[in-house]
């Protein structure tokens, strides 16, 4: 069973960039379709990003797209989320998830994802 961890969450200020991890231990990672996610208080956990077997394989967040970055490294088990131009906005926990590649999936949605991390603080504040 996978498990996943994410890191890298922090305060900082609007404009900005920000780069979190997930490392991913157990599991056939390359195998995986990883997902990023978030909940800002008060909200229901939104979709973010994802990136499939195929590293050029991306999807984004209409809010998110040009100013996030999602990759992923199979040699090192861990998809990364690189956040620049941040925005008050952007404030949430951050969650990374991981489910079985389909290309009937949108993986836009959570319910398309079996395993999550357990979150990570994001603070964009002056």
């Amino acid at each position: 069973q996978v498990q996943l961890v994410e890191s890298g969450g922090g305060l900082v200020q609007p404009g900005d960039p920000l780069r979190l991890s997930c490392a991913a231990s157990g599991g056939a990672f390359n195998s995986y379709t990883l997902g990023w996610f978030r909940r800002a208080p008060g909200k229901e956990r939104e979709f973010v990003a994802n990136i499939r077997r195929s590293y050029t394989n991306v999807d984004y967040a209409d809010s998110v797209k040009g100013r996030f970055t999602i990759s992923r490294d199979n040699a090192k088990n861990t998809v990364y989320l690189q956040m620049n131009s941040l925005r008050p906005e952007d404030t949430a926990v951050y969650y990374c998830a991981a489910g079985s590649s389909n290309m009937m999936k949108t993986f836009r949605r959570p319910s398309d994802y079996h395993t999550w991390g357990q979150g990570t603080q994001v603070t964009v504040s002056s």
